[in-house]
Order: C-alpha cells, then sequence, then structure tokens
C-alpha cells in the first residue's frame, strides 16, 4: 500500500477522496430501511361478509350431480343414474342446447342458463370433482355451485 504525504514537491491539490465514512454511512442506511420497510408496509383492512350457510333455490332446469370416490373410483350420479364421463359431457350439451332452445334461442334477452349443484362425498378425492367441474364448464354451463350440509343447530341467517 502505498500512502501520500504530500512532499512530493508538487503545489497540485490532493485528487484522492477517502471512501470508507461513506462505505459506512450507506451500510448503515441500508440496515435501517431493512429493518423499516416491513414496519411501514401495511395491509388493507377489510370487513368480508360473515356466512353461516345460504339456503340455494332449486330450479327444475338446475342439473343435480352426485360424486363419490370410494375405492380410488370416481363415480358421478345425474339424478340418479351413473354416468361416464363421455356420457356426463353427451348429456350437459343436450341438456344446456334444450333449455337455451325452450328459452327462446341465445340471443333471446333475459336468457336464465341453468346452474349445475354438486354434492360431493367427504371422502371424495379432488380430480373426481374438479373433472367433473371441468366437464360441465366444457358444456357450457357457466355456474357450477357446491351443495353442503348445514351443521345441526346452525342458522340460515347472515351474520
Amino acid at each position: 500500500m502505498a500512502m501520500s504525504v504530500g512532499d512530493s514537491g508538487d503545489d497540485a491539490p490532493m485528487s484522492d477522496i477517502n471512501t470508507t465514512p461513506l462505505v459506512d454511512v450507506m451500510l448503515v442506511l441500508l440496515i435501517i430501511f431493512l429493518i423499516a420497510v416491513p414496519v411501514v408496509i401495511q395491509s388493507i383492512d377489510l370487513a368480508l361478509p360473515k356466512v353461516q350457510f345460504e339456503p340455494t333455490t332449486t330450479k327444475p332446469e338446475n342439473v343435480s350431480l352426485s360424486i363419490t370416490g370410494a375405492g380410488g373410483q370416481c363415480k358421478v350420479y345425474w339424478g340418479m343414474t351413473e354416468v361416464t364421463s363421455k356420457e356426463l359431457l353427451d348429456r350437459a350439451v343436450v341438456k344446456l342446447k334444450a333449455e337455451i332452445e325452450r328459452q327462446g334461442g341465445p340471443n333471446a334477452a333475459g336468457l336464465e342458463l341453468p346452474e349445475v349443484h354438486i354434492r360431493g362425498d367427504i371422502n371424495t378425492p379432488y380430480r373426481c370433482i374438479g373433472g367433473t367441474i371441468y366437464t360441465m364448464q366444457m358444456a357450457g354451463f357457466a355456474k357450477v355451485g357446491f351443495i353442503s350440509e348445514p351443521e345441526a343447530g346452525s342458522n340460515v341467517t347472515r351474520i
């Protein structure tokens, strides 16, 4: 390491700067910002609705599906009839087309499409329910809902 003592005979000003204090100050500021930023970041407080459960309105045009997955075998029931994945898609397309034609065609004003209500056994693997949802959406159904059984003694009111 070399050190300039200033007796070289030149009367030129010294142009070197000691950067050690600058680095020290920057490191202290970095640490302060790393500690302070998580404190400054806040989340937005929201009042989300608290719903125990809401009763569904069952219309005759809605599709009611029941799904079980006993032993890893996915079984889907349209009403009381067991259907395969292909049969489910075919029946859903026919049902949706018939309902649209009953209401006056695809360009009718106030067209109300039927919904799919799924009742899934608590022990059913997700792939069974997810596959059924996917099949019904491929058929054109936009609204898919789940039917659950409320706990005994629960209220049907919004909180």
